[in-house]
């Protein structure tokens, strides 16, 4: 492996593996992050390079000869569109295979990549169309991939398919073309806000840590993501950690950092060894270490792995941990950007937030603004799950409209079931309705409506969910997650969820709406951290939205999603039932009773909610009311 020297060579390198790239008729790039490895592409890019007779371990030979014709088989990151999974695209044509299974192999190379034939079967499908290409499935038309631009495209374990993609070329023109100010100036043009949640302009993190007296620095990216249900900075890590990477080091020589640390939750494995490999890798190659290009800027980065503490998403709790302590926030002032890890300046950003950055010192402040919305710019990624068709890991404009996401790229709900709610930012967020559908999804349009765009998840619900519940399970998480420093935050989530758990065992006060209010208040004005201080945000916003279920539990003691288990009633239809005793025999406590040719009947104060009932009804004479 030959180090680079300077920015000529680096342009020399890219255009040497591009090229090599280019000369490949055909390359067959099967999904490797973690969501098609669970579903055997492991096993499906081993039957490939059987195939073509590629050898996996060779990171720059892209032209095995097979069947005369050069093949590359590639194992890239999450190509995005979890719910089709394992997928398959061969490029040049495009084509996007879905739900590939290893027995698929042959049939793909045979028809498609030695005649040129489709395999119609495993083409996605969508109301009455099947889609060919990738680029005209609804679910990737309706995004702008910036970001994400080069996940499930190029190898993410081999750092010259992402330098023949123009990874460092950002970094070179930095260290050669500008000045740390100036480059300073460009992030602050841009407007680019924290992706992590709080929505922080990123340049005045960078400006007020190069301000400080203090010339020890660090930069520090927050890859913890321990949102449920969210994986966006788990999918740039592991598909394109070159592009987060080289974001660092620009922010390093921008504030004169020479060392670095990326925070990353222990559940993601693969993203760990990724960017193990990718800093391995940049450092043989001469863009991370010593002498940087030859430009006489040294940075070094490290990777420490979190514990799984929710708490640790919070920037002084991070730095804690990095440092070997607990992870607990602790009082502000001093801030992070001027007493952050080791009590030094620290820029503490999340995954997203530097994967953004080495497009806006290419293209330029404007080309980042032309994004977005005046306050917003640029797009955010979305991990878009629930009850929608098409789930999955998105990119979209901020301004766009939760319609536009769920109904369109989405594909709207599974089996027509009717929307009901969307929740946003995780535990720390809150829900919409239907009836802010059509409002922009943006840092400061969404604190309007009460709720935080977060990190970025996004989970649709249907009529089937209980809004109560949900409240419930994200107070018990936050609950649970609390580091338990301050008092408004360990004990006030503690009786918040004590007061939900009443509502959904039927056991509820009206008084205790009121209650929740006044905890939830208190919490957000005197929690320690912002985790603290939004915790309350999902019942807040279930509240004001669907206090009319809350009622419903309270008062009539009834779930209406049937989702509550003690608020289930078991009811047998006399018309339909045929008084087999077969629901009787099956009940553990005998609250069923009934006579030959009489209806069978259930004693609700005996009944247990347990539904061996149902289960055991060959009739389907018993429902749940």
């Amino acid at each position: 492996m030959n180090k680079i020297n300077n920015y000529d060579e680096l342009k020399k390198f890219h255009e040497l593996f591009s090229n090599k790239i280019k000369n490949t008729s055909c390359r067959i790039l099967i999904c490797a992050g973690t969501g098609c490895q669970a579903g055997g592409s492991a096993k499906i890019a081993e039957r490939f390079n059987e195939l073509t007779g590629n050898d996996e371990n060779i990171s720059v030979e892209f032209a095995p000869e097979a069947a005369g014709h050069p093949i590359g088989v590639r194992k890239t990151g999450c190509h995005g569109f979890c719910e089709m999974g394992p997928l398959v695209r061969i490029e040049p044509q495009g084509i996007l295979y879905t739900k590939v299974k290893p027995e698929d192999c042959d049939e793909i190379f045979e028809k498609t990549i030695k005649n040129g034939e489709i395999v119609q079967r495993l083409l996605y499908k969508m109301d009455g169309r099947e889609y060919v290409k990738q680029e005209e499935i609804p679910f990737y038309a309706g995004q702008t991939r910036v970001v994400l631009k080069n996940c499930g495209h190029i190898d993410a374990e081999h750092i010259e398919e992402a330098i023949a993609n123009g990874a460092y070329q950002a970094l070179a023109q930095a260290l050669f073309k500008m000045t740390p100010d100036e480059v300073i100036k460009q992030i602050l043009d841009s407007n680019l806000r924290g992706r992590g949640g709080g929505g922080f302009p990123a340049g005045r993190k960078w400006q007020q840590v190069a301000g400080q007296p203090e010339k020890i620095r660090y930069i520090v990216c927050n890859g913890d993501e321990g949102d449920p249900g969210a994986f966006m900075d788990c999918s740039v890590m592991e598909g394109d950690p070159h592009r987060m990477i080289e974001g660092m080091i620009i922010a390093a020589y921008a504030v004169g950092a020479q060392e670095g640390y990326i925070y990353v939750r222990a559940e993601y494995p693969l993203a760990v060894k990724r960017l193990n490999l990718a800093i391995q890798q940049a450092t043989e190659y001469g863009l991370l270490g010593e002498n940087i290009l030859g430009s006489g800027f040294n940075f070094k980065l490290n990777i420490n792995r979190g514990a799984g503490a929710f708490v640790c998403g919070e920037g002084s709790a991070l730095t804690a941990s990095i440092e070997g302590k607990r992870g607990m926030p602790r009082v502000k002032p001093p801030r992070t950007v001027e007493q952050g890890l080791f009590a030094k300046p620290t820029v503490l950003n999340n995954v997203e937030t530097y994967a953004n950055v080495p497009m806006i010192i290419l293209a330029g402040s404007q080309w980042f603004r032309s994004i977005g919305t005046e306050n917003s710019p640029g797009t955010k990624t979305f991990s878009l799950t629930g009850a929608v068709r098409n789930t999955g890991l998105i990119e979209v404009p901020f301004g766009i409209t939760p319609r536009e996401i769920i109904f369109k790229i989405g594909g709207g709900l599974r089996d027509g079931a009717k929307f009901k709610a969307v929740q946003i930012g995780g535990p720390s967020g809150g829900c919409l309705t239907e009836k802010q559908l059509d409002e922009p999804l943006d840092f400061d349009s969404v604190k309007k409506l009460g709720v935080i765009v977060g990190s970025g998840g996004l989970v649709v619900m249907d009529e089937s969910t209980c809004m109560v519940e949900v409240a419930r399970f994200f107070m018990e998480f936050t609950h649970r997650e609390s580091c338990g420093k301050c008092v408004p935050c360990r004990e006030g989530t503690l009786r918040m969820l004590e007061i939900l758990e009443r509502i959904v065992a039927g056991q509820g006060e009206m008084e205790d709406i009121e209650r929740l209010r006044t905890l939830a208040d208190l919490i957000i004005h005197t929690a320690l951290c912002g985790l603290g201080k939004s915790a309350p945000l999902p019942v807040v916003s279930t509240l004001n939205s669907f206090l009319d279920e809350y009622i419903e539990h309270i008062q009539d003691k009834k779930c209406r999603a049937h989702v509550c288990q003690k608020l289930k009633q078991y009811i047998i239809e006399p018309t339909k039932c045929k008084s087999c005793s077969k629901c009787a025999r099956g009940c553990p406590v005998q609250a069923i009773s009934g006579a030959p040719k009489v209806p069978y009947v259930i004693n609700q104060d005996k009944c247990i909610k347990c539904g061996a009932c149902i289960e055991a009804c060959p009739f389907k004479a018993i429902y749940v009311a």
